[in-house]
């Protein structure tokens, strides 16, 4: 997908590999050929460069999360990687549709409603400038405004040809990316949404214009890689928003480098992120199964088709891997190759820098790229985690997992209960502080316990308006047992 300041990249199938014992960094990288770009047989991927082997084992059993959480089912095997590029395919509309063998989004475009009732008065109210970012589906440019509340400012405007909606599905997923953009606002750390405009040919979503660029861009001015302490702050903001999403019920399905903006060139300026075009509502209990994001980012349990907001997390752990070693913890030559590392093969810390790098920052990694994603960490828990905690005073924000476990715990037996709470008393200082943190913001009464009231008071502050009435009721469901039920900090610690 676009972004607002994306050039068009050639694809990394014209790098020269001079060795392949170890993916190379981004910053070594050969310089392309001087020939007509090849462009990859799916925009949606990028292939890359293979190492001669990668290691294949089993989940790290060293990798935890949530502290004692007990799961009454095996976590499912590998699923191939074949049929999935048929999948992507389709539902981008780049086959015909006896082509593949995944029988999705094969609508002709003949008779697709591609009417979506915004306002038709796009060119009355910005004069358009020049083109700052292109991508697969559309292109982004500067405006300023003519009339209105922001008149005379500078916006950012992405234009989505209405050619390229050839299926019914991409249709669909403008419309929810504007649905999505225009329920979620007052976090710093994501890009203002303010309108959206069509006429016959395009769509126009008006946007916040970033002019900082993209963190792949300061990545690589960077020498190829962060810092610890400066991997830490970026870290914190991509952290903090995505906790926001997820908390709102919105999953990101394409967090990388490049859908991240710097508000300015300043060096402490705001990161932002951007382009919800593959986003999705997600309900508590609800798990997603159609296959989108991107090969480097995609997570084990996407290939499986049954996910949820757990996948951002390890998009979020590919992230911070390359922050920090400036090489992507999977490579392969094909897309299919990707998938299969990302299915079978565990990220190598091996290799320089690791090796000189914390204890603290190596486990902080482990705890997002582990494949089951029952153990993944949070976004809330990941800003609890003393690698991040260390660096600065987080604000840890709400963790919707609480809800889930509370009510995992009130249904459970007696016996079961009693076990718990007897473990729950085994617990470290680092686990007992993201306890304590969630636990205070369920707002307890002055007796120290929390309640069905509680839960939803906490809910009402944290959502958004327009998330507001769904998603509280979404959650309020999801605990009505704790309606004749109170619990304590030892219950609730019992519980996670």
């Amino acid at each position: 997908m676009e972004n607002q300041s994306k050039k068009p990249r050639k694809t990394e199938e014209e790098a020269v590999v001079n060795h392949v014992e170890h993916p190379p960094t981004i910053e070594e990288l050969p310089p392309p050929k001087p020939q007509t770009p090849k462009q990859p047989k799916f925009s949606f991927y990028i292939p890359s460069p293979l190492p001669a082997s990668y290691k294949s084992s089993p989940a790290n059993s060293s990798v935890n999360s949530t502290p004692l959480r007990l799961f009454k089912r095996p976590f499912p095997p590998p699923s191939p990687a074949k049929h999935i590029k048929a999948l992507l395919a389709r539902r981008h509309g780049s086959v015909k549709p006896n082509e593949a063998s995944i029988p999705e989004g094969s609508e002709v475009e003949l008779g697709l409603d591609k009417n979506f009732g915004f306002s038709k008065h796009f060119f009355s109210k910005y004069d358009l400038g020049e083109e700052v970012g292109r991508g697969h589906f559309g292109y982004t440019c500067s405006a300023r405004a003519k009339k209105g509340e922001l008149k005379g400012e500078e916006v950012a405007v992405k234009v989505i040809p209405k050619a390229k909606m050839t299926t019914a599905i991409s249709i669909e997923d403008v419309r929810r990316e504007v649905r999505i953009l225009s329920s979620l606002s007052g976090h710093k750390n994501l890009v203002q949404f303010h309108d959206a405009y069509e006429d016959e040919d395009n769509v126009y979503i008006i946007m916040e214009l970033c002019t900082g660029g993209e963190l792949l861009d300061r990545i690589l001015s960077r020498g190829g890689k962060y810092s610890e302490e400066d991997a830490k702050a970026v870290m914190v903001q991509i952290l903090s928003i995505v906790s926001f999403c997820h908390l709102q019920g919105v999953v990101h399905r394409d967090l990388k480098p490049e859908n991240f903006l710097f508000s300015s060139k300043d060096d402490n300026s705001t990161l932002k992120v951007i382009d919800f075009g593959l986003s999705d509502f997600v309900k508590p209990d609800e798990r997603l199964n159609d296959i989108v994001g991107s090969a480097y980012y995609v997570a084990p349990e996407v290939l499986h088709r049954s996910y949820g907001t757990e996948a951002d997390m390890w998009s979020i752990g590919v992230i911070v891997y390359i922050l920090l070693c400036g090489s992507r913890p999977f490579w392969a030559r094909t897309e299919s190759g990707i998938f299969r590392a990302v299915l079978k093969a565990e990220p190598s810390f091996d290799e320089p820098p690791w090796p000189s790098l914390s204890a603290e920052a190596k486990d902080f990694v482990r705890r997002l790229l582990n494949k089951d994603y029952r153990k993944r960490m949070t976004a809330s828990q990941a800003l609890c985690h003393p690698w991040i905690r260390e660096a600065q005073e987080v604000r840890i924000p709400l963790d919707i997992l609480t809800y889930k476990l509370m009510r995992a715990y009130i249904s459970s037996s007696s016996l079961r209960k009693s076990a718990l709470r007897a473990l729950a008393k085994t617990l470290t200082a680092n686990q007992l502080f993201y306890l304590r943190e969630q636990f205070g913001l369920l707002g307890p009464n002055k007796s120290g316990f929390i309640s069905l009231p509680n839960l939803k008071a906490a809910l009402m502050k944290q959502a958004t308006e327009a998330m507001k009435d769904s998603r509280v009721l979404d959650f309020v469901n999801t605990v009505s047992s704790l309606q004749y039920r109170k619990l304590d900090l030892e219950e609730f610690a019992a519980s996670a």
